[in-house]
């Protein structure tokens, strides 16, 4: 119906375009947060946390579909309490009023794959603390699930990139620097095959899942959005320098670097868990949703257009 009520927790990277996705498919949308601000035009504003089983009930009350779009501060410590709390209060919600919970979730689960693609019928096989958890996280939505407790989908993704994306490996660390006329920095090894997701692809995906008929979900619970072909991190620096009007150096963090960096930064040795996805190819194969919904990821020089321009509006202003 044209006034199914879809609501959309968390408003940061991806939270925003799911909210103006639905909102463009003339769905009624509530964005609830814990902060005013940076809500689309025409959508609701709640204000609270996932935190409370008691406020998540409230806010999902009427809702035809329920969005899980939270991630904590980049933290095992803050997953571990975090995680399972929002989304236990989530099904218990969603799964109150019969709503269609679609998650968004990561790759962490499935660990080293030995460069094999990745896929709807991947094992999971974590190989870090944040993977642990959210496999854990993972399998309570699943199980639940199975016993008829909430109508639940997933939509899994890899890094992302694009309008939005400070938090990003091409964001704040990487545009701050080379729009000041420096060399980009990467922490990983930037020549393994990688598949970044762009933002607007993960938020159209999520939006179809929310809107798509019971039969097209085929009875499936779990979902790799779409994404453009794997590529290297050079070659997707180099996807932004037309759009720049220049060449972008790339400098690659030593490991030693690293190494120290993470004795004295905590977000440095959070991230130092998860370079083994950049040890070996880390590809996303998303043929499975391309066939059920003919949908196409944002063609690479649009995308990369997109983002230079974003880019320059959000950090070129900022000291």
């Amino acid at each position: 119906m044209e006034n199914d009520l879809h609501v959309v927790f968390g408003a940061g990277q991806v939270g925003v375009p799911l909210a103006q996705h639905l909102l463009a498919a003339g769905k009624r949308v509530r964005v609830v947060k814990r902060s005013a601000g940076g809500i689309p035009a025409g959508a609701e504003f709640m204000q609270g946390s996932a935190g409370g089983d008691s406020f998540c009930h409230a806010a999902c009350a009427g809702a035809a579909a329920v969005y899980h779009c939270m991630n904590p501060a980049y933290s095992a410590s803050q997953w571990t309490e975090l995680l399972p709390r929002y989304m236990g209060n989530l099904i218990s919600a969603a799964g109150g009023v019969g709503a269609r919970l679609v998650v968004l979730d990561n790759l962490y689960m499935l660990g080293r794959t030995g460069g094999k693609p990745m896929n709807e019928d991947t094992p999971g096989n974590p190989c870090s603390k944040k993977g642990e958890i959210r496999a854990r996280v993972a399998e309570s939505l699943f199980e639940m699930r199975r016993q008829g407790k909430v109508r639940a989908v997933c939509g899994r993704a890899a890094d992302f990139y694009g309008p939005g994306g400070t938090q990003t490996f091409f964001g704040d660390y990487f545009w701050r620097p080379v729009l000041a006329g420096k060399a980009g920095m990467s922490p990983m090894n930037p020549d393994t095959p990688h598949t970044y997701h762009y933002i607007p692809d993960v938020a159209l995906g999520l939006a179809t899942l929310g809107c798509a008929d019971e039969n097209k979900l085929a009875g499936s619970p779990l979902w790799m959005l779409p994404c453009q072909p794997a590529v290297t991190t050079r070659e997707m620096v180099r996807r932004f320098e037309p759009a720049l009007g220049r060449d972008i150096p790339l400098n690659v963090m030593p490991g030693w670097l690293l190494n120290a960096l993470g004795l004295v930064v905590p977000m440095v040795r959070e991230i130092k868990e998860m370079a083994y996805q950049w040890d070996e190819p880390f590809i996303v194969d998303d043929s499975r949703f391309r066939a059920a919904f003919d949908l196409r990821p944002v063609a690479v020089d649009e995308a990369a257009r997109a983002t230079v321009a974003w880019a320059k509006e959000t950090y070129s202003a900022r000291k």
